[in-house]
């Protein structure tokens, strides 16, 4: 019975440390980095935000693309370019770099910290 204990926890533990580690091939960077990029027009900014906290609040120059419809939007972004995602927080914005990065977009760009460590 202890073994199976065990088990359960190293596989919890691996779960919780997967949601944090960053993806591979991902840049991840800060606001204030952001900022030096925000008027480059070879990058496409998405916001993966819901529809309701994009219109609350949003960066200029980011396009809403909520994470949920991701998979059936992607094609409106082009895999030549660098796509920069953000969220609130970064969390959803790390799921979504890992969803482009499955669906063969080679040059993504986390927002570490998201929306809330750009106000």
């Amino acid at each position: 019975m202890d073994y199976i204990n065990y088990i359960l926890i190293a596989l919890i533990v691996i779960f919780i440390v997967q949601r944090f580690v960053p993806t591979k091939g991902v840049r991840n960077i800060t606001t204030s980095e952001l900022k030096n990029e925000l008027n480059n027009k070879e990058k496409q900014f998405i916001d993966v935000r819901t529809p309701g906290e994009y219109k609350g609040f949003h960066i200029n120059g980011f396009k809403n693309m909520p994470l949920h419809q991701l998979s059936q939007k992607a094609n409106e972004l082009s895999k030549e370019k660098e796509v920069v995602v953000i969220c609130q927080s970064g969390m959803r914005s790390q799921k979504a770099s890992k969803l482009l990065k499955k669906m063969g977009f080679k040059n993504i760009t986390n927002v570490k910290g998201g929306v809330s460590a750009w106000r």
